[in-house]
């Protein structure tokens, strides 16, 4: 099937297919053919033909709500479409031309989604960027989107653009959206608003006229964790359609949903869901507060009461830590009917994954006694789907949540394929996976070993269009046939599940020869240590596998920096030990025999679960400080940039391996 050439002539956008035989493309302004199945039930829209679909249908439902002097603004999906617009025109008037971008910098808010959308109505490229960006990061994303205009939440974000704005020669305009800007020739958002409404709407229509569903729309700038940061060119169809196989596969109701934002909009993963799966349902969003990971999520979600809720690994990490916090606690017979209440819960799933749907009494019981209280302090009462994306989680966490009747669903996805390209059901028996391939696309091991392990490989209408100005990138990552090379390593057996046991270029191939997938060693540890918070593995053309440790300690509210202060429950547990520290240093310091004796100990049953002798850690060392994103170990998704570790710690990493 196929909907290229459908159109006499090149002016019935925004929902035409143009012309094109290319499957990929490097150029601004290139096109692409759709990879479109045989039977396939969804035809083209582009972004702009989704937004007003949902505004003709459900114009008077809420679409956005946000905070202001402490109360709940709504913003409804008629009042949605036609800011997007006024957003276009002003920026039109601003001087954006056509693949340009528009490079957005700060936390999520109704002024990213306008900016974001009102570039791609505009007929530019809308670029998020990270709110942790250095200023050469952000001067990258400017020069490689030839950006004609720059938002910026406020003045710290401010300082980054003037200060590059001299080697910007394509940028016309900065705006700050958030406070009144001193800075001379830069634009308030009630600026931006008075100039779109002055303007008529016949350039815009114009622009909307030439647009094709099988052009680029967005920039996705990979979080660089392997090398240099790629523009990842996404169309129209790749964020439209990629929203309808995310909305059709969990089954969610038009018009019904109420979601939360507050992960980075710069990743593909909060754009998919808080964005286009949002229109594309006709559902509400809650804009959670800037100091949402640093504790005001909890309020958000209580006010908003989500039926869909997303987090990557870290946040279910330290929803998981202050749950263990609160019953630690508990009274013995509080902590007595908890632990009975977990064990029944996870039970219920673990029957569940083997076949057996029913409901015992004790499940119905500790349903309204345990699992509806916890759910209700938290915001989940309503919530059907809880998810995971962005970095693998580990399989102890996600039994953690079964047992308190939070069963998490997997996803994964990248960049490059335009959110999700795995769901999974949590009553699925592969707890271990990702779920299956989601409907209308395609997956494929490419080489496998003799295990099934091989290269994941994803093919469909959700693969990107190529990495813009890159085509020898381009060409290594997309093959002939149109397949996108994911870089995981995966496995697929007979019933269609994915298992993701790590990343080609993250794989220890040790002095023996023997590949080591880091992350799955790393899980176990971490498992089995619930003080560590991040684990870092080496062994690569090395003799034998060691491990780097931090323990978890507390966070600066302001600045997110991890602090010398240990965490409530570290502390716990070294008073369990007969150790009295409250601070990392003294632990570095003082060296405590029990304390490494209990680390060691811990690792030696991670090491039960390896597979070989060449799998098991023989040596360890604790970190004076944490992993963070100010100091770089950590990317936006806080996965380990591992070449930066390795560079940091380089003296104590030969230490493990001298004589």
């Amino acid at each position: 099937m196929s909907f290229e050439n459908s159109k006499p002539a090149e002016n019935y956008g925004p929902d035409q297919v143009l012309p094109a035989s290319q499957k990929y493309t490097s150029e601004a302004n290139g096109r692409v053919t759709l990879r479109i199945e045989a039977g396939a039930d969804n035809t083209p829209i582009s972004v702009p033909g989704l937004l007003t679909r949902t505004a003709e249908k459900y114009g008077d439902l809420p679409a956005l709500n946000y905070k202001s002097a402490n109360k709940w603004v709504k913003v409804t999906y008629k009042e949605y479409e036609q800011n997007v617009r006024t957003v276009a025109k002003a920026f039109i008037k601003l001087g954006l031309e056509r693949f340009h971008g528009v490079c957005i910098i700060g936390f999520n808010s109704p002024e990213w989604f306008y900016s974001d959308l009102g570039a791609i109505y505009a007929g530019g490229f809308a670029a998020g960027m990270y709110t942790t960006n250095l200023v050469d990061a952000c001067l990258h994303c400017l020069e490689t989107s030839k950006a004609n205009i720059a938002v910026v939440e406020d003045s710290k974000q401010l300082e980054k653009i003037l200060s590059v704005k001299s080697q910007l020669p394509h940028l016309k305009a900065i705006i700050q959206y958030e406070g009144k800007p001193t800075e001379e020739g830069v634009l308030s958002w009630e600026d931006v608003m008075r100039i779109g409404s002055a303007e008529s709407d016949d350039k815009l229509n114009a622009v909307l006229k030439t647009m094709g569903v099988n052009e680029c729309c967005t920039l996705v700038f990979t979080s660089g964790t392997e090398g240099a940061s790629k523009a990842v060119m996404v169309s129209h169809d790749n964020l439209t359609y990629n929203a309808y196989m995310i909305t059709k596969f969990l089954s969610l109701v038009q018009g019904k949903e109420v979601l939360v934002s507050y992960l980075p909009l710069s990743h593909v993963a909060a754009q998919i869901t808080d964005i286009y799966c949002a229109i594309t349902l006709g559902a509400q969003i809650f804009f959670g507060e800037k100091d949402a990971l640093k504790g005001s999520l909890v309020s958000t979600l209580q006010a908003a009461r989500p039926t869909v809720f997303l987090g990557v690994p870290r946040v279910w990490e330290k929803i998981n830590e202050k749950l263990v916090s609160i019953g630690r606690k508990s009274g013995s017979l509080k902590k007595y009917i908890a632990d009975w209440a977990k064990e029944v819960g996870l039970n219920h799933y673990e029957d569940a994954m083997k076949g057996v749907e029913r409901e015992t009494y004790s499940y119905k019981f500790f349903r309204w006694l345990i699992y509806g209280r916890i759910k209700s302090a938290i915001g989940f009462d309503r919530c059907k789907y809880f998810i995971s994306a962005a970095a693998p989680i580990s399989v102890e966490l996600k039994k953690y949540f079964m047992s308190l009747d939070i069963p998490l669903c997997e996803a994964f996805g990248m960049s490059e394929c335009g959110g999700a390209h795995t769901l999974s059901n949590p009553t699925e028996e592969n707890v271990a996976g990702v779920g299956k391939t989601l409907e209308g696309v395609s997956s494929k091991i490419d080489k496998p070993d003799k295990d099934g392990n091989g290269e994941l490989c994803i093919y469909g209408r959700h693969v990107f269009m190529g990495y813009l100005n890159l085509i020898e990138k381009t060409e290594s990552t997309l093959d002939t046939d149109g397949w996108l090379h994911s870089g995981d390593i995966a496995q697929i057996d007979g019933k269609g599940y994915v298992t993701i046991t790590g990343r080609i270029k993250e794989l220890l191939i040790t002095a023996g020869g023997e590949n080591i997938p880091p992350v799955l060693i790393e899980n176990n540890v971490k498992a089995v240590l619930p003080v560590v918070s991040n684990a870092f593995l080496i062994g690569d053309k090395r003799k034998f596998l060691s491990i780097l440790l931090s323990l978890k300690c507390e966070v600066d509210a302001e600045t997110a920096e991890p602090l010398d202060t240990l965490t409530p429950e570290v502390i716990s547990w070294l008073s369990s030990l007969n150790c009295n520290f409250t601070k990392v240093s003294e632990v570095i310091a003082n060296k405590p025999k029990e304390v490494f004796d209990a680390i060691q100990k811990g690792i030696d049953a991670a090491n039960k679960k390896a597979i070989s002798n060449a799998q098991k850690i023989q040596k360890f060392s604790l970190l004076p400080v944490d992993f963070s994103l100010s100091t770089g170990e950590l990317g936006p998704t806080l996965k380990i940039k591992r070449p930066v570790v390795n560079e940091k710690y380089k003296d104590l990493i030969e230490e493990f391996y001298k004589n």
